[in-house]
């Protein structure tokens, strides 16, 4: 989906990606830019540099220059830069879909399915039982 934006009328690519419980909503400019997650440079808001070098690992396995705003939301800083990574990941797509050949074999494309398991009844946790005593 191609947009254009409200301000500057540059054009923009949209995506969504998510992990967990977290959403990110992904702005792709083409000019060269500083990337943007919820109005703080991403250095800043991913401090931890293996969250940072996975929200932008769909940027580093593509060559060019991009500027981005992202929107995310829900579930901790590690579930967010999954989201980002794959919201990243989509919106390349959409700009230009021979970067798919690019980024499927690198799984930046598939939505990670692992989420937190239900607390069943009779259980202290999803699976761990309550110690058992003999006697």
């Amino acid at each position: 989906m191609v947009t254009v934006a409200k301000k500057s009328g540059d054009r923009y690519h949209y995506a969504n990606g998510r992990r967990k419980t977290a959403v990110a909503r992904v702005r792709l400019f083409t000019k060269k830019g500083p990337l943007v997650v919820n109005d703080r440079p991403i250095e800043e808001y991913f401090r931890v540099g293996s969250h940072l070098l996975e929200a932008t690992e769909a940027l580093r396995l593509v060559e060019g220059d991009y500027s981005a705003t992202i929107r995310v939301s829900g579930g901790g800083i590690s579930g967010q830069a999954g989201a980002v990574r794959q919201g990243l990941a989509r919106a390349l797509t959409v700009f230009n879909p021979d970067f798919r050949a690019t980024l499927k074999p690198a799984g930046l494309m598939t939505r990670d399915p692992r989420a937190k398991e239900r607390k069943k009844p009779g259980l202290k946790r999803a699976r761990k039982a309550p110690q058992y005593t003999k006697r």
